[in-house]
């Protein structure tokens, strides 16, 4: 099998786990998964994230402390995010996202105790034994150095698979970073852009069942010639 097979493969497995089984991850596994982010792309090599990887006792007590501030509806983000702000066809694939995994859960559209409880579930790191908090400086407008996280959480994830491992992105959990870094001790200046929740996924779990499809080329490629 070549390496191009090998790279597709691990590619098309990936997708965001929703559920954990409640085993955590040995920590020589973890490390393995870091030092790939490590060799991720960045602006002049800046190297701009700051992950912090939050497991066993510490996790829990991270969860209450959010829940606490989702009850008190304490949002302290650094960063703007609305879904409301989508329109078209991004708005469309957004609807159909979140359609397809209530679905796959058994939650109806019309049950609004249930969903708000899918939700929590966020803050409850989907019962991951740990999660990895995505922190950056604030730089300029911010928008180049988010991108290097973005490519940095990418290779993160890809390795995640590797390893027979999973995560999930969750920016919901950037809605409450002044709590984050009150739990952690994280200084002020250290923005926090979104967290990934990983583990071993339970794959006998509905919500790991279903896989959204993903736009074909002509709605996202146009090349020059």
């Amino acid at each position: 099998m070549s390496r191009s097979t090998l790279f597709r493969d691990v590619v098309r497995e990936r997708h965001s786990v929703r559920d954990f089984l409640p085993q955590p991850v040995p920590e020589d596994i973890l490390r393995s998964v870091l030092e790939d982010a490590q060799r991720a792309p960045s602006n002049c090599n800046t190297q701009p994230w700051q992950t912090h990887i939050v497991s066993g006792a510490k996790l829990d007590a991270l969860s209450k402390a959010i829940l606490a501030a989702d009850d008190a509806g304490h949002l302290t983000p650094d960063f703007s995010f609305d879904t409301s702000d989508f329109h078209g066809v991004y708005r469309e694939r957004a609807k159909e996202q979140g359609g397809a995994y209530y679905q796959a859960i058994g939650v109806k559209r019309e049950d609004r105790e249930l969903r708000r409880e899918a939700s929590r579930r966020n803050l409850e790191f989907f019962g991951a034994r740990h999660v990895a908090l995505l922190f950056m400086p604030s730089v300029g407008d911010n928008v180049r150095v988010a991108g290097d996280i973005g490519m940095y959480a990418q290779t993160l994830l890809l390795s995640l698979t590797a390893h027979g491992l999973g995560g999930v992105p969750q920016t919901m959990l950037g809605f409450y970073a002044e709590t984050i870094r009150q739990e952690l001790g994280i200084d002020p200046s250290s923005k926090l852009l979104f967290g990934i929740s990983l583990g071993y996924p339970d794959r006998d779990h509905p919500g790991n069942q279903y896989r959204i499809n993903k736009a074909p080329l002509g709605e996202s490629v146009i090349f020059h010639q």
